[in-house]
């Protein structure tokens, strides 16, 4: 793995910290050879968002999740939540020998593409080595981290943009592109991902994103990126799901650009100029979010 120098600093005496878990989207992404064992290779470009869950982490005697906001009624059994893995992974791997109360106030939505959860556990992650008398350090928690997903790697590491392959254990970070307006269309349905992996395993290549030489150096401006940005799992989800083409073409007509989903889906995205953000209609019903595309990764801070 390849990824930037600088590390958290220690809060070994901390009780409690917080730490920001900022949501993803894909810029890129092609789904690669499918392994013996089910699993995908992949090549994406992930940035990070200014739309971000909070993450407190407390010493306890027990372990503890509480998650509120407005995507918590969605979310399933505390055991299954990556918040969780995650703290329970780091304690296995022997980074903490006392107990962890974890608290989770969710803003980005549940299910989008959007990496909520795996921001949760790559925040969790750095939380608890923080505050360790005997931090793991970032290569052993990127382990960790890419045995819990695809995304939390990237979401483990302190890139606020990068590349990454394989099955998103393989990081290069880059330099992030300047910060821009990010309109965010949030349809009413969520796509599951093995799903959609099984639509994309049945579709014809001819769906797929044509594959294209990536030079680091256009990546850092916003033309660069346009012009390699796509995503294999649109097309084929937007053939289930209409309203995703609806809502890429009004982001597009309206001068976005790149105007695309993100991850799996379902949620749309799409990056504006330089300036205001133009106004723009859907007849695709939505909840409409706001943010900017982020330029660095904050850390992790003691909590009074």
């Amino acid at each position: 793995m390849t990824i930037p120098a600088a590390r958290e600093r220690s809060l070994a005496g901390a009780q409690a910290v917080q730490v920001s878990a900022p949501a993803k989207v894909n810029l890129r992404l092609r789904i690669l050879a499918r392994e013996d064992n089910g699993y995908h290779q992949l090549e994406t470009l992930f940035l990070r968002l200014e739309l971000a869950d909070t993450v407190r982490v407390r010493r306890s005697r027990a372990r503890a999740l509480d998650v509120t906001g407005a995507s918590a009624a969605t979310l399933g059994p505390v055991e299954q939540n990556l918040a969780w893995r995650a703290a329970v992974a780091y304690e296995a791997a022997g980074g903490m020998t006392s107990g962890w109360a974890i608290e989770l106030e969710k803003r980005i939505p549940v299910g989008g593409g959007l990496g909520g959860g795996s921001a949760d556990a790559g925040a969790v992650l750095r939380a608890l080595d923080a505050m360790s008398s005997r931090p793991l350090g970032e290569a052993r928690l990127l382990a960790i981290a890419a045995a819990l997903g695809a995304d939390v790697p990237f979401l483990t590491s302190t890139c606020a943009c990068a590349l990454a392959w394989g099955r998103g254990e393989r990081l290069l970070a880059v330099a992030p592109p300047p910060s821009r307006d990010v309109t965010l269309l949030v349809p009413p349905f969520a796509v599951n991902t093995a799903q959609a992996y099984g639509w994309l395993d049945g579709a014809s290549s001819s769906s797929r994103e044509a594959s294209v030489l990536l030079h680091a150096d256009s990546l850092g401006s916003w033309t660069g990126l346009a012009a390699v940005a796509g995503n294999d799992f649109q097309s084929v989800i937007a053939e289930r799901h209409p309203e995703i083409r609806g809502l890429v073409d009004a982001l597009s007509a309206a001068g976005c650009a790149p105007a695309m989903m993100s991850g799996s889906g379902s949620v749309v995205f799409g990056v504006w100029p330089d300036g205001r953000p133009a106004d723009f209609s859907v007849d695709v019903p939505c909840v409409t979010l706001m943010t900017r595309s982020a330029t660095r990764v904050e850390p992790v801070s003691v909590l009074d």
